[in-house]
């Protein structure tokens, strides 16, 4: 089985900051959890590198727009090195490979007569790097995401065919029975592309005259390929094509973004797919804005995030797993330093943490250290947490609903405390030693189930609860075979007798 994910590749007229984050560690964690149950993964992200931004932001800076890209494409390369981003490929649209795969597209299209050629006039934002008609924008004239006014543009162009795709897209949104069907999700979101779409499509430049740093048309080499149907194309590059290796991985499986460019990928990406010949995505997924303490972030407010200070204060894995689950996942949400640190102190340091330091201080107090020998090993605890996690959790997931699939975690923890606290261990030590050592197995076999749950989110901390807990084998490779079956081994993970690995804390509190 194979499962191809997507991020957007970001624009690199920009630093990496929380909202690249936010989609690029989302697509990580689902990416894990695939590999988990034995998918063959494609996770690809990147930067787009081409456009008048990046141009008008090279001449700004006084460099070369090629060196330019390297610069910022590498920023982003560390920056996802620093959040543990197992992506599979990192595509530039500046590399040949790209360029092949652009001309391939752009010149199907052309042959099958799907561009032609004529003037146009129009409201061109930079910003955006788009044509918008007056009814688009705001009372004042301007674009709505920017806030500037878009410069009136005459130009002669070649445009896309898109009018003609409109009853062939509504009938793959709305239809689940055909066989071309794409899931947009959430369902607002789709609802709002189905309203559009009823209204009409109108054709769209793909050219540009103006702009020099793009990718020449194959069919005219005076101009360039429009930047979103560039960048769009570069699902199809990072994968082999135009070679046929592509279609071992083709369709898409998810796309993921923000919803700001749903449009472009739920309408005119599917028109170029159907244009061309090819399959199109299966679901593509749009998650909201974050703002900081209600503010919209930006650089001239100052109030950008960058991964670097979020590492720098929570530490990589509780970064990662703070990122995608502070606020649900599809909407809007507003998010500020204080909440981040009362998520961090209540989840990871209150109830993870406390589990487990209490569970090993108990182990090492009673049993030397090690996991406490069992005549009868004490699973109850385990297959239950087995039952509350497997569907609700895996449903989660499935539906790209992080923050919930993370509350499903949070719930088995405290569930476990709670038996703690009914079961009172710290009164057997004197009174019931057997009783104490079948309750220390059955927390400890229990965190093994956690630590399993956890490793998409929090891939380094999951692998030092495991070792901690003197599990046997490799937690993934143990993880593949539990989340295949959901059985649970007559013996459980941890073993009995086996020494265990206390580790400094792992989550500190943070004032």
């Amino acid at each position: 089985m194979k499962f191809y994910i997507t991020t957007p590749i970001y624009y690199v007229n920009d630093v990496p900051h929380i909202g690249h984050s936010y989609t690029t560690i989302a697509a990580d964690v689902l990416a894990r959890w695939k590999r988990l149950n034995n998918y063959d993964v494609f996770f690809l992200t990147g930067t787009d590198e081409h456009g008048a931004k990046i141009a008008k932001a090279a001449k700004e800076k006084g460099v070369l727009p090629q060196d330019l890209c390297s610069e910022m494409s590498a920023k982003f390369k560390e920056a996802w090195q620093l959040l543990n981003i197992s992506y599979t490929d990192f595509i530039r649209t500046t590399k040949p490979r790209h360029v092949k795969s652009v001309e391939n597209i752009v010149q199907t299209l052309f042959d099958k007569q799907l561009i032609f050629k004529k003037k146009y006039e129009g409201f061109y934002c930079i910003g955006c790097e788009r044509f918008y008609t007056a009814k688009d924008l705001d009372e004042n004239g301007c674009c709505l995401l920017h806030k500037t006014k878009p410069v009136l543009q005459a130009e002669e162009n070649y445009f896309f065919k898109l009018s003609t795709f409109g009853d062939e897209l509504l009938k793959r949104i709305t239809d689940p029975t055909h066989k071309e069907y794409i899931q947009i999700q959430p369902e607002g979101r789709k609802n709002e592309i189905i309203g559009k779409l009823e209204l009409g499509l109108e054709d769209i430049s793909i050219s540009r005259t103006a702009i020099d740093w793009g990718i020449p048309l194959p069919f005219d080499k005076s101009q360039t390929v429009y930047v979103w149907v560039d960048a769009l194309i570069n699902y199809l590059t990072g994968i082999g094509f135009p070679n046929e290796e592509f279609k071992k991985y083709w369709p898409a499986d998810v796309h993921l973004m923000a919803k700001d460019i749903l449009w472009f990928h739920s309408v005119i990406w599917p028109a170029i797919l159907v244009g061309a010949e090819l399959e199109l995505p299966k679901k593509i997924y749009s998650h909201g804005f974050f703002t900081l303490n209600g503010d919209k972030m930006s650089k001239s407010l100052g109030n950008v995030i960058s991964p670097e200070e979020l590492v720098n204060k929570y530490g990589v894995d509780s970064t990662r797993y703070l990122i995608v689950t502070l606020i649900p996942f599809g909407p809007d949400g507003d998010i500020s330093w204080e909440g981040l640190t009362l998520k961090y102190n209540t989840d990871l340091a209150n109830n993870l943490g406390n589990l487990l330091s209490r569970t090993l201080k108990m182990a090492e107090k009673n049993f030397n250290n090690t996991v406490p020998p069992q005549t009868e090993p004490n699973l109850c605890l385990v297959k239950q947490l087995n039952d509350i996690l497997k569907e609700n959790f895996v449903y989660n997931m499935e539906n790209i609903q992080l923050h919930k699939a993370s509350e499903n975690i949070q719930s088995a923890i405290t569930f476990i405390n709670k038996q703690i606290e009914q079961e009172a261990p710290w009164k057997l030590a004197k009174i019931d030693k057997d009783k104490l050592a079948s309750c220390i197995y059955s927390y400890l076999q229990a965190i093994d189930i956690i630590a399993m749950y956890l490793l998409c989110f929090m891939p380094e901390i999951a692998q030092k609860i495991w070792l901690s807990t003197g599990a046997s084998g490799n937690i993934e490779e143990t993880a593949k075979k539990y989340f295949a079956d959901f059985n649970i081994p007559d013996d459980g993970f941890s073993v009995a007798s086996s020494k265990l690995k206390n580790q400094t804390i792992l989550f500190p509190r943070i004032s």
